[in-house]
């Protein structure tokens, strides 16, 4: 991930990860509804990110390990899978085929960093990662206000975010992130041309250590 703005307090550090379980509602339009488990899990020197789903005509799965230190989260190994009506492909990118950062590091990274850059919508910062390929994607965000999120798990405090596609700009995608828990999605909102597409809220929430936010 690169950004155009400094950090804020350039003494800061980031909010440190910590394990969970969670479970989203994934609605996408002329689709039947999905759940996604999302797991986030300290394997001693890195981490792994999780997130499966299957319904009756598809299923799909996508994980990351990485490492992270104060400011910064480094991709080691990603794969994926998927499959619709029984045919699907996978895909595996090493830490030399991951020019930037895999997407669902890129994620967490993001969920972590918002707010302590001046990312604004006036002043927007840049975000890099790979696909499932290891093609190059590019996209803007910003910070909006911090706001609350009313989702089928409960009632949160929330980081909001809008990432814009630097080469599609009818298309955003606005998500609420936990402010304390990196990684860890309340809600998502994806929308193209002014119509919404794709929406994600979460369900569950299951720490595996600690206490629940």
């Amino acid at each position: 991930m690169t950004s155009t703005a400094a950090l804020a307090d350039d003494g800061a550090s980031l909010v440190s990860p910590q394990p969970f379980e969670a479970q989203y509602r994934l609605e996408i339009r002329g689709w039947p509804g999905a759940t996604i488990t999302h797991t986030l899990t300290n394997e001693s020197s890195h981490w792994l990110s999780d997130m499966s789903f299957s319904i009756a005509v598809a299923r799909g799965q996508e994980r990351s390990r990485f490492s992270i230190d104060d400011d910064s989260t480094h991709s080691l190994l990603y794969n994926s899978s998927y499959s619709l009506f029984g045919v699907g492909d996978s895909y595996q990118l090493n830490e030399g085929d991951i020019s930037s950062i895999d997407r669902q590091a890129a994620l967490f990274d993001l969920s972590r960093r918002a707010g302590t850059e001046g990312c604004t919508e006036s002043s927007p910062c840049d975000i890099s990662f790979v696909d499932h390929r290891g093609r190059d994607e590019n996209f803007q965000y910003y910070v909006n206000a911090p706001t609350t999120a009313r989702v089928p798990a409960g009632e949160f405090e929330a980081k909001q975010v809008t990432l814009i596609d630097a080469e599609k700009p009818d298309r955003h995608l606005l998500i609420n992130f936990h402010p304390e828990w990196p990684g860890l999605i309340l809600s998502a909102t994806y929308e193209k041309e002014g119509r919404r597409q794709t929406t994600l809220t979460m369900t569950q929430f299951n720490p595996a250590g600690g206490n629940a936010p």
